[in-house]
């Protein structure tokens, strides 16, 4: 498990198992010991039935500390049946509950948490059934596993087909057609055709690039360090002692889980903690300044724990994607720092980008290219406006004209910047502020449009050397792409595959080398639009490993705290 509850917790029902086999033995005469193993079937059937009324009266709970998670399915499924017993027979386990139990004892590798599905039970329920021949006749033993198998098998196929990060799709309520169709439906199938392993295939998403981060789950988890460590919280605020002061004891706290500080209430000095950071940096092959800042505290939290939770999200993100992705998209990775054009599944291209800083992140969104403009004009988005402009403004009305900037009004009209009464405004202003278009302008020369309402899109940059920085969240929302004339030479190609007049499109790709070389501003009308996917997947599978990307924008872990804290 990757939590420490779980081992105690194991062990306290090592300790209830072991007290009620040895009373059992002691009275000998417990009414829970069936002696006849034809007559267990029917037995645990009746106990069934009274367990379940138990639990739906009780929300799920079946005992102070068993819970049937899904007991409104689970009361159905059994009701549908005769309460009949679908993991055991005449006290032998059926092939399928073996199936069943060692997927959950290595759920983890399907990216997966164990306990969700009631392994810590299970195992000692196993365990003391296989192991022990007077526990062999408890009807209780026999009833408390077959409710625990059933439960976790239907947390499981709801996990592995809907993920943990959405809304209940599936629907819970007992009196969904849902879970008929669903829930049981499947369990059914499992049980008549056993075929276990298809069916959990068969629920997952068919996205390649799911299965290539399958693919080296298990080797990250087989080497994983399960240590959990202390997660430092940054940036603090700078002039608040109090911030200040909890930010340094976090830091303290855990240099000293690493050994690089000795364990003490005092606080550190500088020097102190500046050695202690040296060590650190020195023990993970990072630069050794001994100073705090973004890429120490972003070493210090990125632990294996974490970024097995990292997994688990990131392949819950592929089970929102739709079920069958268009023949042809764009991908925008933004952890990545990549776009790719995919094609019947292939990668045709990939594209370095540059995108939104945290404070001024990109979207994430679903939409499709419509129109591109070479040598585009840019708005200046109000949010710059006001945050770096206005402030200058004031003290010199000629600031943005300076910067090569035009004010217009309304009806397009330029305005001179010095007429303005800059003082009078503060959280925006009733004019436009627009760069011509040409070389220097901040969207390159040429831009690709899609329906959003961010004011987003996809475009080059006259800051080309940027694409060198390994970290390149650095825009204030747009994706910048390195490789735009790939992107608009395909589009543009696509485009004239498709059309069945070639005299009647207005465009090649030809053409787009034309009107750039000669600095011309066209818009073009995209006839065959290309979906675009902008999303957030922080680790991938490349050749059986898992590549880690850098949360970038704080999303895995605001999920982390809110589905999995206490993993």
């Amino acid at each position: 498990m990757l939590y420490a509850p779980g081992h105690f917790r194991y062990f306290a029902i090592c300790i209830i198992f072991l007290a009620v086999s040895c009373t059992n033995r002691s009275s000998g005469e417990d009414k829970n010991l069936i002696t006849n193993p034809n007559a267990m079937n029917e037995e645990v059937a009746d106990q069934l039935k009274e367990t379940i009324d138990k639990a739906a009266a009780n929300a799920g709970k079946i005992d102070d500390s068993t819970r049937i998670a899904l007991y409104q399915i689970v009361e159905q499924f059994y009701k549908k049946g005769d309460y009949k017993p679908v993991w055991s027979n005449a006290e032998k386990w059926e092939p399928l509950a073996d199936s069943l139990y060692g997927f959950i004892m290595h759920a983890e590798h399907e990216g997966l948490f164990p306990d969700d599905y009631h392994f810590n039970l299970l195992k000692v329920l196993k365990d003391t059934l296989d192991s022990d021949s007077i526990a062999r006749m408890n009807v209780h033993f026999w009833t408390r596993a077959e409710l625990l198998l059933t439960d976790g098998f239907m947390h499981l196929i709801k996990d592995l087909k809907q993920g943990r990060l959405q809304p209940d799709s599936l629907s819970l309520n007992k009196d969904s057609v849902l879970v008929d169709k669903f829930f049981i439906a499947t369990l059914n199938d499992v049980l008549e055709k056993k075929n276990f392993s298809e069916t959990l295939i068969t629920l997952q998403p068919k996205h390649k690039n799911y299965w290539e981060l399958k693919k080296g789950i298990k080797k990250f988890v087989d080497s994983m360090d399960r240590r959990v460590f202390t997660h430092i919280v940054y940036p603090f605020k700078r002039g608040d002692a109090k911030d200040s002061l909890y930010f340094i004891r976090l830091l303290q706290k855990r240099l000293t889980e690493s050994n690089c500080l000795p364990a003490t209430t005092r606080s550190p000095d500088s020097a102190t903690l500046a050695n202690a950071i040296k060590k650190y940096q020195v023990q993970k092959g990072l630069t050794a300044d001994g100073k705090y800042g973004k890429n120490i505290v972003a070493a210090l939290n990125s632990n294996d724990v974490e970024r097995f939770k990292r997994i688990a999200i990131t392949l819950d993100r592929y089970k929102q994607l739709p079920a069958k992705m268009p023949d042809k998209y764009i991908w925008v990775n933004l952890p990545g720092y990549y776009l790719h054009l995919v094609n019947a599944d292939t990668v045709v291209f990939e594209s370095k980008i540059i995108c939104g800083k945290p404070e001024t992140r990109t979207p994430l969104l679903t939409s499709e290219i419509s129109d591109i403009i070479t040598y585009p004009t840019w708005t200046v988005p109000t949010s710059i406006i006001v945050k770096q402009y206005l402030p200058k403004l004031k003290n010199n009305p000629n600031y943005i004209s300076r910067l090569g900037l035009k004010l217009m009004n309304n009806k397009g009209e330029v305005i001179d910047p010095g007429s303005v009464n800059w003082s009078k405004y503060s959280r925006g202003i009733p004019y436009r502020v627009v760069q011509g278009s040409g070389d220097n302008n901040s969207l390159g020369v040429i831009k690709f449009n899609f329906d959003n309402p961010y004011a987003v899109y996809l475009h080059d940059t006259n800051q080309r050397y940027l694409f060198k920085n390994a970290s390149r969240a650095l825009s204030h929302g747009c994706v910048r792409v390195q490789e735009w004339e790939k992107l608009a030479y395909y589009i543009a190609g696509n485009d004239s595959s498709l059309s069945i007049r070639k005299d009647s499109l207005k465009y090649t790709a030809d053409s787009i080398r034309s009107w750039i070389a000669q600095k011309e501003r066209h818009h073009i009308d995209v006839k065959n639009h290309i979906a675009l996917f902008i999303r957030y997947f922080s680790c991938e599978g490349k050749k059986g490993k898992v590549v880690f990307y850098e949360d970038i924008y704080g999303e895995d872990r605001q999920l982390m705290e809110k589905y999995f804290a206490r993993k």
